[in-house]
């Protein structure tokens, strides 16, 4: 049950970053931090033998399972950072207190 303690640590850690930064990098930083501490929780319990009938779940299927988050996880990255440059190309800031305009600019 460690891997509880380790994703609660992991997941509080990327909540105050979203919640105390101001830049969107850390934003975006802090986020993933947050899906990787639920990619721990779920790679985890997988591997719980209460949870599965035949006494815990295949290693192969864990794996496979930690390695699809995984890539999930990096594919949300990119799209985030792909957001992140074309807002900062429009509009020259990063920081999230300044991005309060919503409208289009021709």
């Amino acid at each position: 049950m460690n891997f509880v303690l380790v994703a609660s640590i992991l997941f509080g850690l990327g909540l105050y970053g979203v919640l105390s930064r101001r830049d969107v990098i850390a934003v975006l930083a802090s986020v993933e931090l947050m899906l990787g501490a639920a990619t721990v929780m779920l790679v985890g319990l997988a591997g719980l033998p209460s949870l599965s009938s035949q006494g815990g779940a295949d290693p192969g299927t864990i794996e496979a399972t930690g390695l699809l988050l995984l890539v999930m996880a990096a594919a949300a990255a990119a799209v985030g950072l792909a957001l992140l440059v074309a807002i900062a190309r429009s509009t020259g800031r990063t920081r999230t207190d300044e991005l309060t305009d919503v409208r289009d600019r021709p």
